[in-house]
């Protein structure tokens, strides 16, 4: 068999193009003893994998020029050499951004599928963001029910289920930043949020104090710069912050925050963290937030690209400038 995947042709200076990008093809390996064939139908596109196409120490290694790109993806396996996993079905993985992968069985979940939800559903609320939301706000942020919640880039697949899961626990005021009066009206209309803006009406600082005249407890971070300074000015007293992204800096220029000045005096904890150190949550989050899918109290979109992989590239450069509302997934 055959497939196409993405590789990274070259290092991105500033905001990535299709030229750092090169669709290629390449035989597929017989799958070997514990492996697996799968035939992916969707990929997950995801702000951390810019940083990934910098040649810089980091969390997660980076992409090597000239090789296949790799992440989030939902498939079907179409031969198995594992026992547990037979041909048909469904599962989880991490060898995104190619169309058939040949991979360890270990490095594969089942997907359990839930009525009347979309098995894409497990690349986003149920998948990698929505984890980070739960775990960045119940451990690292430490959410208590009286708690006023700021989160920044809540129209994204992370702070959307963020926000839900602070109102599902009972916070009196949750409050969000979005990009456009139509992710700010979704976020106040469909998923309850008390209060919401747009960051382009004008200084964040300004828009948040409006939004949180007693100001805020807990923020949940996914933009950093000028969100990050204004939650800081916004913070009470023991403020704590889930730091979970900063993509206002990822494509060069990052803003320099003035005001941590004010972390001493405020005695805040400004915490940042990794989904992948939070593994033992899983069965928790997925038990709590898939009953809340299940019932419909908690709502979700998706931004699905369809086109297959060569689509894969130009959904990424679109995600970076905000074009998702929800999960943005590429459809093969």
């Amino acid at each position: 068999m055959t497939s196409r995947e993405i590789r990274l042709a070259s290092r991105p200076e500033g905001e990535p193009q299709p030229s750092n990008f090169e669709l290629a093809e390449t035989d597929v390996a017989a799958p070997g003893d514990g492996e697996l064939v799968v035939r992916n139908t969707f990929m997950s596109v995801d702000p951390y994998m810019r940083g990934r196409m910098n040649d810089a120490k980091s969390y997660t290694p980076p992409w090597q020029i000239g090789q296949a790109l790799d992440g989030g993806a939902l498939g079907e396996v179409v031969e198995s050499r594992a026992e547990g996993f037979q041909a048909g079905d469904t599962v989880v993985h991490g060898f995104g951004w190619r169309e058939l992968a040949v991979l360890p069985a270990t490095r594969a979940q089942k997907v359990q599928s839930i009525d009347g939800v979309s098995d894409s559903a497990f690349l986003g609320v149920l998948g990698m963001p929505g984890f980070t939301a739960y775990a960045g706000l119940l451990d690292v942020a430490a959410l208590q029910p009286d708690d006023v919640v700021f989160v920044s880039g809540a129209a994204g697949a992370v702070g959307s289920l963020a926000g839900q899961i602070a109102k599902l626990r009972g916070n009196p005021r949750v409050i969000g930043s979005a990009g456009s009066p139509e992710k700010v009206a979704w976020l106040k209309d469909e998923l309850g949020f008390d209060a919401a803006f747009d960051y382009h009406d004008g200084k964040v600082a300004k828009l948040l104090e409006d939004a949180a005249p007693d100001g805020i407890d807990v923020y949940f971070d996914n933009v950093g710069g000028e969100h990050l300074e204004a939650a800081i000015f916004a913070f009470n007293e023991r403020g704590r912050a889930a730091l979970c992204g900063a993509i206002s800096g990822y494509n060069g220029n990052p803003y320099g925050v003035r005001n941590l000045f004010l972390a001493v005096g405020k005695r805040l904890t400004l915490r940042g963290f990794i989904v992948g150190d939070h593994a033992d949550r899983r069965p928790a989050f997925l038990e709590e937030v898939g009953a809340w899918v299940r019932d419909g109290k908690v709502k979700f979109k998706e931004t699905i690209v369809d086109g297959g992989v060569e689509a894969a590239p130009q959904a990424f450069i679109d995600l970076l400038r905000g074009a998702n509302t929800g999960k943005m997934l590429v459809r093969f």
